[in-house]
């Protein structure tokens, strides 16, 4: 299994907008993709010296070739919706893991 995981920080200003879009929008679109199974989303813990939220999304996929086809077919246009909505007061980085086992 892999998790891609999207990490975002959200400014306080659109953190209400942001939340209902993600939640309401744009999880539900990357569901009905077809390439991921589930997705969780996760406050992180963390006092940033910058400001704003920081949450995690992981989506859970079969295998890195369906996250690659993700990548080719999908990716662009459910990005593109998030950076015309919030701009510079979200800031996401992304990060692909393997699971190797559950306890």
């Amino acid at each position: 299994m892999i998790i891609y995981n999207v990490t975002t920080n959200i400014h306080e200003s659109v953190h209400d907008k942001w939340m209902i879009w993600m939640q309401h929008k744009h999880i539900p679109e990357m569901l009905a993709c077809g390439k991921f199974t589930s997705a969780r989303l996760v406050r992180v813990l963390v006092e940033e010296e910058m400001g704003g939220v920081t949450y995690s999304v992981q989506y859970e996929t079969d295998s890195k070739e369906t996250l690659e086809k993700y990548y080719q077919e999908d990716a662009p246009k459910l990005r593109e919706e998030g950076a015309k909505l919030f701009g510079d007061k979200m800031l996401t980085f992304r990060t692909e893991l393997e699971v190797i086992s559950v306890h």
